[in-house]
């Protein structure tokens, strides 16, 4: 249990005691060290139910809270507030526990968390990237907390941005006058490469030409066949839906088609890997919207003699505005599954896979309004798996006009940022550094990384380039750097009994200066900091943690010299950069950020 766990306990235990077992006090840290470790609202809480004067109130408390045998001191602040200082013994014994797994609600539980997204025949975009960056942190969280988690990608395998690439495709194979096959004896980035310039010629085609957007549609409709043709072959599945609705299809077209959607679907899934491998993430389960519009359709037909859906105007929608939400279409007027169906589809799928506690989608603040209305349908179709289904929802990032476009001329693609990041650390990496290279990867990676959580989760991310590189300020390179630093110390001061022990191991009396202290402080709190960060879905919460620790070490090394103190601080403050060392390159591994030895 956390030093912050405890004493909200026994917070807990007075309330009970004045007959406020319900109200759950706050327990958060001053801005100023010097008010303390921590400070509660208890007083001003339970006064207010009480009918007592708060400052009063808190007063009585206070002789209860200074008998606690991990607290040093407990003062009154302004109109109630209640301060508490923790003994060093307390705050080194949490520093010398805090490797060992969290346990809160979270421990325990399975956790599947759904991100990324992306959308084969496309290249990952920005959005893309900022749900996976997201996502993946979530999971490290949840995992630190003690969680399983299952990491779940489904992405748009259908609809009209494939039958737009499929329509490019086909048109650049009969210019240049060969079959689609020819292309698996190249590499994977001509492929792909190959793969975005159709999409581009189809997309800007499809706006600028009627007769083309007509064709487009048709294509559509033959992808959608040509999926469920693919996976009858693959697992047997048999098709659920009637796409074909009568109409007599081009045998010889659809099986051009087919051959064009496979191979073009292989190669995309095959170069998101590699991104994904770049990211650092690796999914348990994949779900492609084919087969999701399936399950979902049937689901939907299935629910209409329970009232759940309804038809209207030879659609079957959702009616929503009988519950205070909007009406929305869940097959439309041709019998077909909507995007709405299609997400239906997927909770009872992956609880298939994978028997969660709670599921988390990572997606984009503009659809608010469109998952109030999916999660509410989920729970009427599926009352238990709607109340574990909760939507994360994350801003829009912004970046500075001109910089970089994806071959469609519009889009900043993953790819991209991340090449242009690597770019821009590169020039400031001295080119004597070993393994310059991979340095200037990891620390680009940061940057970018660091720079879309260190705002809250909902908030818009506005992304600036010299900014987020950056060796100062509040960047993710910053951090790392902090980080090799540490190291750099440790291997001068190679040969001491500094790596055999903690800050536990030292005399309280060899830590006189106040710079120790306040580190001292900040590293007890490392695993309060990864508890609210899962708990509160806030990887920026851990972002401000990392960056206070960092300067306070930073400050530390400035006014207290280590290597040259008498022997038991120069232990004792050795031991402390290396704690740190290690709290920091934990802190970033929860971010998904590699820590480099050197910089």
């Amino acid at each position: 249990m956390t030093i912050k766990q405890q004493l909200t306990a026994e917070l807990q235990k007075v309330l009970q005691e004045v007959g406020l077992e319900g109200v759950v006090p706050s327990v958060d840290y001053p801005s100023d060290p010097r008010h303390g470790d921590y400070a509660t609202n208890i007083a001003l809480v339970a006064a207010k139910n009480l009918g007592k004067n708060p400052r009063e109130l808190a007063q009585e408390l206070q002789a209860k809270f200074q008998e606690l045998d991990f607290v040093e001191k407990v003062e009154i602040a302004g109109p109630g507030f209640i301060n508490f200082w923790v003994k060093e013994e307390a705050l080194l014994d949490e520093i010398a526990s805090s490797s060992s797994t969290l346990r809160n609600e979270i421990t325990g539980k399975r956790i599947a968390v759904e991100y990324t997204d992306p959308n084969p025949f496309k290249e990952l975009h920005i959005g893309h990237l900022y749900s996976n960056i997201i996502g993946e942190s979530l999971c490290l969280l949840f995992e630190a907390n003690g969680a399983t988690v299952w990491r779940a990608d489904y992405f748009g395998d259908v609809g009209m941005h494939v039958a737009k690439s499929v329509w490019g495709l086909r048109e650049k194979i009969k210019d240049l006058g060969f079959e689609i096959k020819d292309l698996e004896e190249r590499s994977l980035e001509e492929r792909v490469k190959f793969l975005g310039e159709g999409y581009a010629l189809g997309s800007n085609k499809y706006a600028e030409d009627d007769g083309v957007k007509e064709e487009v549609k048709h294509l559509n409709k033959l992808i959608y066949i040509v999926a469920q043709k693919m996976w009858e072959e693959e697992k047997g599945l048999k098709p659920q839906v009637d796409y074909r609705q009568g109409e007599v299809i081009d045998e010889q077209e659809l099986d051009e088609v087919y051959q064009l959607y496979v191979l073009g679907r292989k190669w995309s899934l095959e170069a998101f890997e590699v991104l994904y491998r770049r990211l650092g993430t690796k999914f348990d389960g994949y779900y492609p919207e084919s087969i999701a519009g399936e399950k979902g359709y049937t689901l939907v037909k299935n629910n209409i003699a329970k009232g759940i859906f309804v038809e209207s105007e030879g659609a079957v929608i959702f009616p929503g505005e009988s519950q205070g939400l909007h009406n929305r279409v869940f097959i439309n007027k041709l019998g077909l599954p909507t995007y709405e169906a299609k997400e239906l589809g997927l909770p009872e799928w992956k609880y298939e896979d994978f028997t969660y506690d709670a599921s988390y989608i990572v997606t984009a603040n503009e659809i608010a309004p469109y998952f109030q209305v999916l999660v509410e349908a989920l729970r009427q179709v599926h009352p238990e798996l709607g109340k574990k289904t909760h939507p994360v929802l994350h801003g829009m990032v912004r970046l500075p006009e001109g910089k970089m476009s994806s071959r469609s001329g519009n889009v900043i693609t993953v790819a991209g940022l991340l090449d242009e990041a690597k770019a821009k650390v590169k020039e400031l990496v001295r080119d004597d550094v070993e393994d310059k290279e991979q340095i200037s990867e990891m620390v680009g990676m940061a940057a970018v990384k660091y720079a879309f959580l260190k705002s809250g989760v909902g908030k818009d991310v506005t992304f600036d380039f010299n900014e987020s590189v950056s060796f100062d300020g509040n960047s993710g390179p910053y951090i790392q750097y902090t980080y090799a630093r540490t190291r750099s110390v440790l291997r001068k001061a190679e040969g001491t009994e500094h790596g055999a022990k903690s800050p536990k191991h030292y005399a309280l009396s060899t830590m006189p200066e106040d710079e120790e202290r306040q580190l001292l402080r900040l590293l007890a709190r490392f695993p309060e900091i990864v508890e609210e960060a899962a708990e509160r879905l806030s990887p920026n919460v851990l972002c401000t943690y990392l960056f206070e620790l960092a300067q306070a070490f930073n400050l530390f090394y400035q006014k207290s010299p280590i290597l040259k103190a008498a022997d038991d601080v120069r232990a004792l403050r050795l031991a402390l950069t290396q704690t740190t060392g290690e709290t920091l390159k934990k802190g970033l591994s929860l971010l998904g950020i590699k820590a480099p030895e050197k910089m």
